[in-house]
């Protein structure tokens, strides 16, 4: 079986050459039956798994579209050789290719199918290559964004910024965050933004600035229902208890449910808070006793007696 499909192949591959050619009587290439006969190519070597010839057979229909001016068939046979190398576990290879046809594209004004290469590239290379990762899941946001789809916009980012977080970028997580929640509040979604504020409060609290997280925590009183909702109460409970160097108070808080069926990777990080200096408690300080009139004043402590041998035997 795999023989036959592989000389259907090499038939489709020679029909595509002979389209190619020119002569006397054909001074122009036929780019639109080469580029059919690639593609027919492509599909019989995938059937018999010759993954790196079914690849340069998409590669040549790509070009052959592109000699056309058919920028869409073009870019769709770009992704595909990308699937074939991924198929050859050659996944940079194959994001390249991906983004690629994604410019493509976007040349072509066909922006939404830009954004789904782009999104499918991302998660091709997210468990090898999370950077790489994230660059390409910030710019299908971007593409979203720009075509007015935030929802789509949003949820790109919130794959961002988990990978942030879990890379432990957390300058680049805090500032991926705000944007998510600033999307949120635009198309008025105000529980997740209380759900984003706990999230950047964590990182804050991972990058050991204090006063960026209070801030956090200030500047959402302004979104509608946050002031006095279970989100806004723990919150400032974590940071009374962070702020107090009372870690029992901080891990109660970071293993309520509110936390802890928050994304994998924030929860992640309530349940690893450590308070400042080691757990130990900021004393308030005593106030003195009043002393009943005619009570003499308690001794101070006497001096430590000389040791008799402190300065030796001799």
């Amino acid at each position: 079986m795999a023989a036959q499909k592989i000389n259907e192949g090499l038939e489709h591959l020679a029909k595509a050459e002979k389209y190619l050619k020119t002569g006397f009587l054909k001074w122009k290439p036929d780019y639109d039956s080469a580029a059919s006969e690639y593609g027919k190519a492509a599909v019989a070597f995938k059937n018999a798994k010759q993954f790196e010839q079914a690849k340069d057979a998409c590669l040549r229909e790509a070009v052959a579209h592109e000699n056309n001016r058919a920028l869409f068939h073009a870019a769709k046979a770009y992704e595909q050789a990308g699937m074939m190398l991924k198929e050859m576990q050659k996944l940079p290879e194959a994001v390249q290719l991906i983004e690629k046809a994604s410019m493509m594209y976007l040349e072509n004004g066909t922006p939404d199918t830009a954004a789904m290469a782009l999104e499918r590239a991302g998660k091709l290379i997210e468990n090898v290559d999370p950077d790489k990762a994230v660059q390409l899941y910030q710019q299908t946001a971007n593409v979203f964004e720009n075509e007015e789809r935030l929802r789509q916009a949003v949820e790109l980012l919130g794959k961002a910024s988990r990978l942030l977080v879990r890379g432990r970028r957390f300058d680049e997580a805090a500032l991926s965050i705000q944007k998510e929640k600033n999307i949120y509040k635009e198309i008025e979604n105000y529980p997740t933004c209380y759900k984003k504020t706990i999230a950047q409060v964590l990182v804050h609290l991972h990058r050991n600035d204090y006063v960026a997280a209070e801030r956090c925590v200030r500047e959402s009183y302004s979104i509608p229902g946050f002031n006095g909702s279970e989100d806004c109460a723990a919150l400032e409970q974590l940071l009374e208890g962070y702020d107090q160097q009372d870690q029992d108070q901080v891990s109660e808080v970071c293993n309520s449910p509110l936390f802890k069926y928050m994304d994998n990777d924030y929860a992640k990080l309530g349940l690893s808070l450590v308070v400042p200096g080691g757990g130990v408690k900021k004393k308030a300080a005593a106030p003195a006793q009043a002393q009943p009139e005619g009570t003499p004043a308690p001794a101070a402590p006497a001096e430590e007696e000389e040791d008799e041998y402190a300065g030796g035997l001799c």
